[in-house]
């Protein structure tokens, strides 16, 4: 069996006979059924459109949907998959929410080593959230830790989650509360998943009225996540102010977290747990030069650390500085200013702690684009030739960066794999963007249950991972991302792909010129393909297959105290 079909087999199997609805766990060839973080598999998530279950299943053109924050309006579609999503015409905060599910495969022979779906009665995702389930593995003395984002206790088929408070009552101009009720809120939810197999949730305050896009979890025992908030009128920093409780405008962007790994999301969060790294971020380069909203400009999306630095990227909001940042211990940049780059990877050496969070600054890093994504066009009021969403080190002066091509019509020459080279003189410089086999890709005759979606079309890459092989290349493994004539293009089938670079080449010459990207897996009608994850040789978990939890605390207690594994 190729490795698209091994793989839309499993996750055929997970959605049969109701199977979104519940935690399932299948084995195929395993020697041990409860080791899913196998070393040499690739781990891809994905969801799937559930139009049968929850509330969009009596979705009809009519229904009231989120409008603004006094004023509901009426759908345009019912809850055909093909065209449900040109509700977002009328209603910019327009989701569903579906299962997430975790397939394990052999890269090199597309054998589907395990699959899972995660439990919906805890998270689920977004479907048309394009920038949602980015995965991350983590790894500590217990073994590897898969870590991503979902909803806490949303359910499948619920609406405009990914718009809806974090927490209930907090933002009473969010037009998601308006249209629902104060209590219609999820905590954006940090999860890990175990070389057991097991799942352990971290729920957070943050990224109301947005979503938490990844997390990953730091070399110091710290979760780290990027998301976006703010989807009322809050038009000043501090609660004190803007009337959210908690503040949407501070706890967004780039977050420090503490572990709490409980069995359920639904564990109380303790005061204080998380703390967002400069908090009052704004540059003044909004739309003709205005500020955009408070929390909008660290509007991140793509996070990684390397050598002991954390680097994210902002690549959508239209507003602020499209490029790739990192932290740094120096005094924040004054409001209205844009941070000054770094020096490369060097300076960018600090993981902040929940305590030191807000005295952190976040820095462009050195040679990434500083101009204002609306600046490129003469109207001022769209723009950006650079989409950057995620990263992957090569090493300390080899950096992977993929580029969604959904900027300006400038962002055709960057829509790809960029590949950055340091220099000597601490500046990072673009070498080349690969796109072979890639870009302008198009899928037509995508049929399913709902009838045929339109044609999809190639036109970069979102999610990313890599090894790097013994030969002198890297393997690298991205989703794809896509234009159709559909109303949310988050909702498109997309693709995995793969591709194979020299690490040490600098121009797109020879050898290289040559390489192309090849399907690990899609299109699959109905199913979108979010994150991507390596899982490389390590120590696993050294009691594997032992439980030795405590019950008495609401805490999974295999995890220590709730703060630490």
């Amino acid at each position: 069996m190729n490795v698209r079909s091994s793989i839309a087999s499993a996750i055929s199997l997970l959605v049969g006979s109701g199977a979104a609805a519940a935690f399932v766990h299948v084995s195929t060839a395993v020697a041990d059924d409860s080791f899913f973080l196998r070393p040499g598999s690739l781990i891809i998530s994905s969801s799937n459109y559930e139009g049968g279950i929850g509330a969009v299943a009596s979705l009809v053109v009519g229904t009231p949907l989120a409008n603004t924050n006094t004023a509901t309006i009426a759908a345009v579609s019912d809850n055909n998959y093909v065209t449900v999503w040109n509700n977002d015409t009328v209603d910019a905060s327009f989701g569903v929410t579906s299962p997430i599910f975790l397939t394990a495969v052999d890269p090199n022979s597309g054998r589907v080593l395990n699959r899972l779906s995660v439990p919906t009665s805890q998270v689920v995702t977004s479907f048309s959230s394009k920038s949602e389930l980015a995965l991350h593995l983590g790894h500590d003395e217990r073994g590897n830790h898969l870590v991503f984002v979902g909803y806490a206790n949303a359910g499948v088929g619920a609406l405009d989650v990914s718009n809806s408070d974090a927490v209930a009552g907090q933002d009473p101009t969010n037009p998601v509360s308006f249209a629902f009720g104060s209590d219609y809120a999820f905590h954006r939810t940090i999860v890990s998943l175990d070389d057991d197999a097991r799942f352990s949730y971290t729920p957070t305050i943050n990224y109301g009225g947005n979503n938490g896009r990844a997390a990953l979890l730091g070399s110091n025992g710290l979760y780290y996540t990027v998301g976006n908030a703010n989807n009322g009128n809050a038009a000043t920093f501090g609660s004190a102010s803007n009337d959210t409780t908690p503040d949407v405008t501070e706890t967004t962007g780039l977050e420090a977290v503490n572990q709490i790994n409980a069995r359920s999301p639904t564990v109380t969060i303790p005061s204080g747990n998380s703390a967002e790294v400069n908090p009052l971020l704004q540059f003044g380069l909004g739309k003709k030069g205005a500020d955009d909203k408070p929390g909008k400009d660290d509007n991140f999306r793509g996070i990684t650390e390397f050598n002991g630095a954390l680097y994210f990227t902002k690549g959508s909001g239209s507003n602020g500085v499209q490029t790739v940042y990192t932290v740094v211990n120096t005094p924040q940049s004054p409001a209205g200013f844009v941070p000054a780059p770094n020096t490369g990877p060097a300076a960018g050496n600090v993981l902040p702690t929940v305590a030191n969070a807000g005295q952190q600054a976040v820095v462009i890093l050195n040679g990434f684009p500083t101009d204002s994504a609306r600046a490129s066009l003469a109207d001022g009021t769209s723009g950006g030739d650079f989409t950057p969403f995620a990263m992957f080190f090569a090493n300390d002066h080899t950096l992977y960066v993929t580029d969604e091509g959904t900027g300006n019509s400038a962002d055709a020459a960057h829509a790809g794999l960029e590949k950055w080279i340091l220099g000597s003189n601490g500046t990072w410089t673009l070498a080349y963007t690969l796109t072979g086999g890639l870009i302008g890709k198009v899928d037509s005759n995508l049929v399913g249950f709902d009838g045929p979606y339109p044609d999809v079309t190639t036109i970069g890459l979102r999610n990313l991972t890599g090894l790097v092989n013994r030969d002198g290349t890297v393997t690298l493994w991205a989703a794809t991302s896509t234009n159709s004539t559909s109303g949310d293009t988050g909702a498109d089938p997309n693709r995995v792909v793969e591709i194979t670079d020299e690490v040490a080449a600098t121009t797109l010459t020879g050898k290289v010129a040559k390489e192309t990207f090849r399907t690990i897996e899609g299109p699959t009608y109905g199913t979108v393909y979010r994150g991507v994850a390596y899982v490389v040789a390590g120590d696993q978990d050294r009691d594997h297959g032992h439980d030795d939890h405590g019950h008495d605390n609401g805490h999974d207690d295999d995890y220590g105290n709730g703060h630490g594994w």
